[in-house]
């Protein structure tokens, strides 16, 4: 049976009030519903605690957007997956290509980060991507599995269960070009062919999001494709009507 996740990934938007109202609008949404997928909202670090709050008794489940790979130590600014799971959060975004792209995260710091996640019993959301001049190069597959082998590499299969995959065609995110459901399919049944061979006996439950900037008008197209699991939501996770939209597009699919 498909099983389907829908994550917000809110970046460094939203203030605390702001946090704590898109988060009561989705709890009383989730309240009314006898919900078949997930729905994750990952904040600003600094406001997982009254998200928490916000959402608490819900099925909506709180993340961070990323985390440091040391539970203790001299490393000003950073968080510690230990940190994140003392709040109630359950889950920790790991690589996204913002982190690549702006703050220089290579694969081998993101093996390190995801094992401290996983260690502390949190989920790991591990994004992968290639940029536009991957895609054009014909780079694609060989980017995608070199991150994920690089990524995951010495995790052991039997806490897969714990680890979530999300594609992010980085050249699609917020730049006028768009995957084609055609592109995106190829690109998640390769990523669940390099998952068998990372976890033979597993890697069909591993969920693999998408992260191409799924909104509302394409939410049903993707969510249908077979090896789409639900999305990493970006700009339709920051209000309330979008990301509500996507959960019942996502309702929909499963019932």
């Amino acid at each position: 049976m498909k099983k389907i996740l829908i994550a917000g990934n809110w970046k460094m938007n939203l203030d605390i009030s702001e946090s704590v109202s898109l988060g009561e609008d989705i709890k009383d949404f989730a309240f009314k519903k006898d919900l078949k997928c997930g729905v994750l909202v990952c904040p600003p670090a600094i406001n997982i605690v009254p998200v928490l709050n916000s959402v608490i008794d819900s099925d909506v489940k709180v993340g961070a957007q990323n985390c440091y790979f040391e539970n203790k130590g001299a490393y000003t600014g950073e968080i510690a997956p230990c940190m994140i799971k003392a709040t109630g959060a359950e889950y920790v975004i790991i690589g996204h290509s913002e982190r690549r792209a702006y703050f220089g995260e290579n694969n081998n710091l993101l093996n390190k980060k995801l094992k401290a996640v996983l260690a502390e019993g949190l989920k790991a959301i591990l994004c992968i991507g290639e940029t536009l001049e991957e895609r054009k190069n014909r780079k694609t597959f060989e980017v995608l599995e070199n991150q994920l082998k690089e990524g995951l590499a010495g995790v052991d299969e039997s806490i897969s269960e714990n680890i979530i995959i999300a594609y992010e065609p980085v050249w699609a995110i917020g730049t006028g070009e768009a995957a084609t459901n055609d592109q995106v399919d190829e690109a998640h049944r390769k990523i669940r062919a390099f998952l068998k061979e990372l976890f033979p006996n597993k890697a069909k439950e591993v969920l693999i999001l998408y992260g191409g900037s799924m909104k509302p008008d394409n939410a049903a197209e993707l969510l249908a494709i077979e090896d789409v699991n639900g999305g990493l939501i970006g700009g339709a996770s920051l209000k309330a009507d979008s990301f509500i939209k996507l959960i019942e597009i996502a309702e929909d699919i499963l019932s």
